[in-house]
């Protein structure tokens, strides 16, 4: 799946993002592989895998997940730093908490000189409410800021307006969920 870049975005060092998904009853494993001049993208240095908020003031990959037919809904930020975040929200961009039942994902960046993918395993068996359906509708996004500051928005789809994952017309992509065994 491709990514599409917000009309409201600077002049993006990015040419194409690509998403690939992979879905299992309590996970979900999102690459991201972004192609252009990565030189002038700027990518934060790698740290200690940990949580940190404000994630998506600079490039960041997000997941938005919400079980089929529900308002309630959560957030994952993944920076290519290995800094990670997860969200609870009660609706749209309502009731917003951290998610304590989020496990630490498993993130891997890898870089190019014409590319680099960001590979993240989120383990999302500690949260019961998105165990308690058959299927999921997502929301995926990026922000990429260049050299300068300059962000670009790309999303699977974009409300009318200036750019916002959170709106519900951004979740488009569903995944129905293997049984349970």
């Amino acid at each position: 799946m491709r990514l599409l870049c917000h009309p409201d975005s600077c002049d993006s060092p990015v040419s194409a993002i690509e998403i690939d998904v992979a879905c299992e009853r309590s996970a979900l494993t999102l690459t991201y592989i972004v192609s252009g001049d990565v030189k002038r993208v700027s990518l934060p240095e790698a740290v200690v895998p940990a949580r940190a908020d404000g994630l998506w003031q600079h490039t960041c990959f997000e997941a938005f997940v919400r079980n089929t037919g529900s308002s309630k809904y959560w957030e994952f930020n993944l920076s290519p730093s290995c800094q990670w975040a997860a969200y609870r929200f009660d609706g749209y961009r309502e009731g917003m908490a951290m998610e304590p039942g989020a496990r630490d994902p498993h993130i891997d960046v890898h870089s190019g000189a014409t590319g680099f993918r960001l590979s993240a395993r989120l383990d999302l068996s500690g949260i019961p409410a998105l165990q308690a359906n058959d299927a999921w509708r997502l929301g995926l996004s990026a922000i990429i800021e260049d050299e300068s500051g300059g962000k670009s928005w790309w999303a699977l789809a974009h409300p009318p307006g200036k750019p916002d994952f959170h709106h519900p017309d951004s979740f488009v992509l569903d995944l129905p969920l293997p049984p349970l065994r």
